[in-house]
């Protein structure tokens, strides 16, 4: 069960239309899960200053991505990221030093669903 968090400068009436539906088809694809399984959440217009380049205003976004298997290893995240880079450029026009992601890699223990956690569904 990916979550998938994007956290963006951009106003959020200045994103694509339906680009929730895009980031959860998307991740779904680079992951390879279930959509139906995919969690986005997209929060637009917030105050960021990336790379520590003080008050840079420039548009960017923190993409944070947490899945069980999928996102524990250097190997499996370069691939990962290399894609969400290629979507997130295409889809909100940002330069790659605008953007970073972040990976989780969790447990099937730490998920909660129906009453229970993830390990014993």
């Amino acid at each position: 069960m990916p979550f998938v968090e994007l956290e963006t400068s951009l106003a959020a009436q200045a994103l694509p239309k339906d680009f929730a539906a895009k980031l959860s088809r998307a991740a779904a694809d680079i992951l390879g899960k279930p959509e139906e399984r995919v969690v986005v959440t997209v929060k637009g217009g917030l105050s960021m200053v990336l790379s520590g380049r003080g008050g840079d205003s420039a548009p960017g976004a923190l993409l944070s991505v947490s899945s069980i298997a999928v996102v524990g290893s250097a190997e499996q995240n370069k691939q990962h990221s290399a894609r969400f880079f290629e979507f997130l450029q295409r889809e909100l026009g940002l330069a790659p030093e605008r953007i970073l992601i972040r990976f989780y890699p969790l447990e099937p223990w730490q998920i909660g669903k129906d009453g229970t956690v993830m390990t014993f569904l």
